[in-house]
């Protein structure tokens, strides 16, 4: 039987014996190499108590310890951790499908399924964009590989949604938001109220089904969109309010934007002439209360207060004691509140911030070309994945992406 053959036999199964949200339900009429190889010996083992966890586990994301020297796969990493390569750009990353993993992975997510788990990542790529998907069995084993987006551009970051799916951003002038189904089972949906601009990132609120999302400009805006019918469990997003961040010091109130679908030549950050400024919005999740999100242009990390929009910074380059942390870019919550803070620019780290203490969670040696994105936390916080957007260039590769496993839902507070 071929590659392809066998990958789509396996989907379908999978999908038979699985259910997940049906993007059709929310308004369809809107809807615009070579083979790795993994074997079970190379899967990470994680113990039986570890893996039953739940997500709510505290942990403390600074207390992990000193780094080793680089492993086989190049990452330098505490003690007690593992790291395995899943998928490389121009190759396969599951032996039963011929999905091509995509060029420079960026923003993504881990979503849970009955038997297994999947990692989404999107492609900052100009030529080709999209999201594709890894879906692990239980026991960590790569089973299948695919696409769940396609015809997009320079699919950056994003925001995985309390209703499991996964937005994704195009990072270009006219760029817009698409949603999309983790498990390839429905196609992905284009949602023009939430805005054409040059989207960084989204976070959505549990609690209010409010969706925050970034800018990637040098004086871009933060925006937040109202679903008509918030109060649903699943909200369609075919309509609502969407708003802009605007007024002075450290409370923000937030103005309607008249037209969002505006193009590129009217530019939509213009349209309030009192709208905050932010020097290139990058990463954005959400956390018991608070909404997080970084600007890369002046190295900060941001938290806005939900219930009294009141805005303050958790870490600040130019006058943190400890600064380590630079080019930020993708940013992970954990189950603690403690942050995971990927960079671009910096020096090829994973950042935790946690009390506003700092310290690095994993370095990626010998890639200083490339930058770290899509940090995400598997359900029982075991396993982090993340990508090296450029990783091996010089050797013929794009990207690269990682798994690191150990004891992360085990560190005490």
């Amino acid at each position: 039987m071929s590659k392809r053959a066998r990958g789509t036999n396996n989907r379908r199964q999978f999908l038979k014996n699985t259910s997940i949200i049906s993007l059709g339900a929310l308004s369809p009429a809107i809807l615009a190499g070579c083979d790795i190889g993994v074997s079970k010996e190379d899967v990470p083992n994680v113990p039986p108590e570890d893996a039953l966890r739940s997500k709510d586990t505290p942990t403390r994301i600074t207390g992990l310890g000193p780094l080793k020297p680089p492993d086989k796969n190049g990452l330098m990493l505490p003690n007690g951790f593992t790291s395995r390569i899943v998928a490389r750009s121009g190759n396969t990353p599951s032996p039963s499908s011929d999905y091509i993993w995509h060029k420079s992975p960026d923003g993504g997510a881990v979503f849970h399924d009955p038997n297994g788990w999947v990692y989404v990542s999107n492609s900052e790529s100009s030529s080709s964009g999209g999201v594709g998907a890894i879906r692990f069995d239980n026991k960590g084993a790569i089973i299948d590989a695919y696409s769940i987006c396609r015809s997009t551009r320079r699919n950056c970051a994003g925001g995985k949604t309390p209703w499991d799916t996964w937005l994704t951003c195009e990072e270009v002038g006219d760029g817009w938001v698409y949603e999309c189904d983790p498990l390839g089972q429905q196609a992905a949906i284009k949602w023009p109220l939430l805005g054409c601009f040059n989207h960084e990132a989204v976070a959505v609120d549990p609690n209010t089904n409010q969706l925050y999302l970034t800018e990637d400009r040098r004086d871009g805006c933060l925006y937040r969109f109202t679903p008509a019918n918030a109060s649903n469990d699943r909200p369609d997003l075919s309509a609502g309010i969407l708003e802009v961040a605007a007024g002075s010091g450290d409370q923000l109130v937030w103005r309607g934007i008249k037209d969002p679908t505006l193009d590129a030549s009217t530019e939509l950050r213009f349209q309030i002439p009192d709208a905050v400024r932010f020097n290139g919005g990058e990463g954005i999740d959400y956390h018991d209360g608070s909404i997080f999100f970084g600007t890369k242009g002046d190295d900060r990390v941001w938290k806005i207060d939900v219930a009294s929009q009141k805005l303050s910074i958790v870490y600040d380059r130019s006058t943190h004691t400890n600064p380590i942390l630079s080019g930020i870019d993708n940013i992970e919550v954990t189950s603690a509140g403690d942050l995971v803070v990927a960079e671009d620019g910096g020096n090829m780290e994973l950042v935790g911030i946690a009390d506003g203490q700092v310290s690095v969670i994993v370095k990626v040696s010998g890639q200083d070309a490339s930058e770290i994105a899509g940090p995400a936390f598997s359900d029982d916080m075991t396993r982090l994945y993340f990508s090296s957007q450029r990783g091996m260039t010089g050797d013929g590769w794009d990207g690269i992406t990682y798994e690191i496993v150990g004891p992360f839902s085990g560190v005490s507070a």
